[in-house]
């Protein structure tokens, strides 16, 4: 599966991206928008898609030294713990 037919299978979780955008969104937005809103089945497949070590690359970039950011506390604080013990 591609990121394009991933995205519009879970287009519901994109009600913030215009429909002609949507096949524009970003890596970052889609981290974010999975991991604070997706389910584990969509989790999962987005690491198999993206892989776990280019969405932890992208979580941390989001989340590391900032402090604002759109993930939901107890989301960063599962995915920070989960991408150290799994890729770092």
């Amino acid at each position: 599966m591609n990121l394009e037919t991933y995205i519009t299978e879970r287009k519901a979780l994109f009600w913030s991206v215009s429909p002609q955008q949507k096949k524009d969104i970003s890596p970052t937005l889609l981290v974010e928008t999975m991991l604070n809103y997706g389910s584990l089945a969509d989790i999962k497949l987005l690491f198999e898609i993206l892989g776990l070590p280019e969405t932890a690359r992208i979580f941390f970039a989001a989340t590391q030294n900032r402090s604002r950011h759109n993930y939901f506390p107890v989301v960063e604080n599962f995915f920070r713990l989960y991408f150290q013990r799994h890729v770092l």
